[in-house]
């Protein structure tokens, strides 16, 4: 396993070096259209939800900025209401957030149409966070109750076509098989997803597979180890969310090179496969994240070194688009 982990780290070591980079995540709205059987905040679960006004999310993004993060991820369910006034709120937000903060914008919408995708792209949204959780489509059709596997992959296709970067990923202990979830890093990368990632599975109260077994913690530094190895030019997370700070180091040691869900303490915000681990605590911060990737021989990334990546990811992806095409 450490000839694995420490491939991974030499693959890493040849794009992004010793820098790692760091995500602020603000989930500023909890409701959902869909009933997904591994999700917490689905539809049917009788559970405590809340949706943070633009006012709010700003200042919380605010926040984040100040702390030395180098993207805002604006994390949501498909939350009716916003489907309902084309995302009107979002787009603002997105702009504002832009404007105020000069950082770049990862937007997690769920499926929406065409021309909202286009909408995203004027007002300045950087990313896109689509994920299908799994490439098997019989599995996919059981986790993601009555959605189509076809439509959430063409949302993510038509985003890149459109010049946004795409995140895909995959959920570890949800029933598949080994041959799955090498058929899922492969169709990531064959997507030219500039981000990859994986999340073990947290069984949670109030949804179907709540009685579900935790995946062996080693599958998912693994695959990070894998996704490493084949495409050492992604951005691979480190998720804070499903160990909390204490899962940093084997995640970075696997090959990662991004930390995501850095959450202000005390905000109100909460996760989504460990909807409250470290967040009150003060666990998900960047001092925190920082010591841990120091303690390495590592380096937070600069807010300039992660904006030159984007550069460099998205001048490979128009010269792969253009392949395609002719």
């Amino acid at each position: 396993m450490e000839g694995l982990f420490a491939q991974a780290r030499a693959a890493r070591s040849t794009t992004t070096k010793d820098r790692i980079f760091l995500y602020g995540f603000v989930y500023f709205t909890t409701w959902c259209r869909n009933d997904c059987a591994f999700c917490y905040y689905r539809r049917s679960n009788d559970i405590e939800r809340y949706r943070k006004d633009n006012d709010e999310t700003e200042r919380l993004s605010m926040e984040l900025a100040k702390s030395g993060v180098q993207l805002i991820d604006l994390t949501m369910g498909e939350d009716p209401d916003f489907h309902k006034n084309d995302f009107a709120d979002v787009m603002e937000l997105i702009s504002t957030i832009k404007k105020e903060t000069g950082l770049p914008v990862m937007i997690s919408p769920g499926l929406v149409p065409d021309s909202l995708i286009d909408s995203f792209t004027e007002v300045g949204a950087d990313w896109y966070a689509l994920y299908q959780e799994t490439h098997n489509r019989s599995l996919f059709s059981r986790l993601r109750l009555h959605q189509s596997y076809d439509e959430r992959m063409h949302a993510k296709l038509y985003a890149k076509s459109k010049g946004m970067l795409i995140e895909e990923g995959l959920l570890a202990g949800v029933g598949e098989t080994p041959e799955d979830i090498a058929d899922s890093i492969l169709a990531m990368g064959g997507i030219g997803a500039s981000q990859m990632r994986i999340m073990s599975f947290i069984p949670q109260d109030g949804i179907p597979m709540q009685e579900s077994s935790l995946p062996d913690h080693l599958l998912e530094l693994k695959v990070i180890a894998l996704m490493r190895i084949l495409y050492p030019h992604a951005l691979i997370p480190a998720s804070l969310d499903v160990d909390g700070i204490a899962g940093l180091k084997d995640r970075l040691l696997a090959g990662a090179n991004v930390v995501t869900s850095i959450i202000p303490p005390a905000s109100g915000l909460m996760g989504v496969a460990q909807s409250s681990m470290d967040v009150d605590e003060g666990g998900r911060t960047v001092a925190e994240a920082s010591r841990i990737i120091e303690s390495l021989g590592l380096a937070p990334g600069t807010v300039d070194e992660y904006k030159e990546y984007l550069d460099q990811l998205k001048a490979r992806q128009v010269y792969n688009i253009d392949s395609e095409m002719k």
